[in-house]
């Protein structure tokens, strides 16, 4: 059993951080990944990222570098770009962000000036930190006001989102966020933006591979700006991009360099080109639409087994879930279900009167999964599994997690990742 492409240099030169990457390797192998914001990269992406390009300084943009040496640099940055615009149907694509924090302080940085007011979803309700929190410096720079959704149903709340608008007349609104299970009405923000005379920005980070797949509504034409990480649905490296329309192209570079960062990381592009180039095939939207099929089979068998799936179910590759009829927080429920092979990560949920760092909820996603080749059959077993743990989290029962992860595995070793040969 050995992390793939091998790395026997490693092996030799640093045995102790060796071992630490075979160990994460075959845990990502024998646990059933539910956090919604991971994946498996291909072992192409996983070859590109540890490529000698780590090695090239390059800050600037293809033919204006303030280094030499880019004869092969400034042909790979443009070949991510022109994949990117194609893949999503934009005007402009900047590859260099380093992550999504990065590209969303770059967007507010073309657009607003500290001080200025911004309207974003708030982060009890599903939004970002980077969305104007009052612990993120977007809040701390900016006059954030939040928005949030509706209680009875778990979905925005246009209504709210249309009186703060007109309120407080934001000069840039954010859609999009970090724990949204339904489909993101871009139109319907789009409309109110222009009400209000506001940059629409559209943060895309977890659906972006959905909607290069054709399986989620795309924000192009609605938002002028579009930010998204390269991982997630998407399935490439850690990494980011901006995406805007022609108009906004040269405020978008110039916020990301010399706005906010240096240099490049030039390994990165090259893995978030391969991974655009993955995308651009039409497995890619076979795989962007079995994500979604999955999802809408774990919320159904979910549901069948008392779970609350917060606004009722899904619409994407995402499920947030209300444990409180459980009796147990989504700490203790994560903490569980990681003893028992089963990975996610605790949550809170719409009006959650429990803290942040001991919520209420647990929220999952089915884009690692489907890498898998798990299907919408595999999804009651994997339910099952849940409940069991849950049941036995209550009663303190570390055998039956033990004898749940040993089922994980025996049903997983079907199921190869790439990066990892058993």
């Amino acid at each position: 059993m050995t992390h793939q492409p091998a790395i026997p240099t490693l092996t030799a030169a640093d045995p102790q951080i060796a071992g630490i990457v075979e160990d994460e390797a075959r845990r990502q192998a024998e646990k059933i990944r539910l956090i919604a914001s991971e994946n498996y990269v291909s072992q192409a992406v996983l070859e590109a990222t540890g490529t000698v390009l780590t090695n090239k300084y390059s800050e600037g943009y293809a033919g204006k570098r303030y280094y030499e040496g880019q004869q092969f640099i400034d042909p790979l940055e443009e070949l991510a770009i022109e994949r990117a615009k194609a893949v999503f149907g934009v005007d402009h694509a900047n590859v260099q962000p380093y992550s999504g924090s990065p590209a969303n302080l770059a967007a507010y940085m073309a657009v607003v000036k500290p001080g200025d007011t911004v309207l974003g979803m708030g982060l009890p309700a599903g939004g970002h930190l980077t969305h104007g929190a009052s612990v993120s410096a977007t809040g701390k720079w900016f006059n954030a006001v939040h928005y949030g959704v509706r209680k009875e149903t778990g979905r925005i709340d246009f209504d709210q989102v249309r009186d703060l608008a007109k309120e407080h007349r934001p000069k840039l609104i954010i859609a999009g966020g970090t724990a949204i299970p339904r489909t993101i009405d871009f139109p319907a923000f789009a409309e109110i933006a222009r009400e209000v005379g506001a940059v629409l920005v559209a943060d895309i980070a977890h659906i972006a591979g959905l909607i290069a797949g054709g399986a989620h509504p795309s924000p192009v034409g609605h938002a002028q700006i579009i930010t998204t990480t390269t991982h997630k649905t998407l399935r490439g490296p850690r990494g980011a991009m901006i995406l805007s329309d022609a108009e906004h192209a040269k405020a978008v570079d110039k916020a990301v360099f010399p706005g906010l960062q240096g240099g490049p990381h030039n390994h990165t592009t090259a893995a978030i080109a391969v991974a655009l180039g993955e995308a651009s095939k039409p497995e890619f939207r076979d795989y962007a639409h079995a994500i979604v099929a999955n999802a809408k089979a774990l919320g159904d068998a979910l549901t069948a087994r008392g779970f609350d799936l917060v606004s009722g179910g899904t619409d994407n590759h995402l499920l947030l879930v209300d444990l409180t009829s459980k009796q147990i927080g989504g700490k203790p429920a994560a903490k569980a279900l990681d003893k028992a092979g089963i990975e996610l990560n605790f949550n809170a949920v719409p009006f959650d009167p429990r803290k942040p760092f001991d919520p209420s909820g647990i929220r999952l996603g089915t884009a690692a999964i489907t890498t898998r080749g798990l299907t919408p059959e595999h999804q009651p077993q994997i339910a099952e599994w849940m409940d069991r743990t849950i049941a036995a989290a209550a009663s303190e029962d570390e055998a039956a997690l033990d004898k749940i992860a040993g089922e994980v595995r025996d049903l997983l070793t079907a199921y190869p990742i790439p990066g990892y040969r058993a």
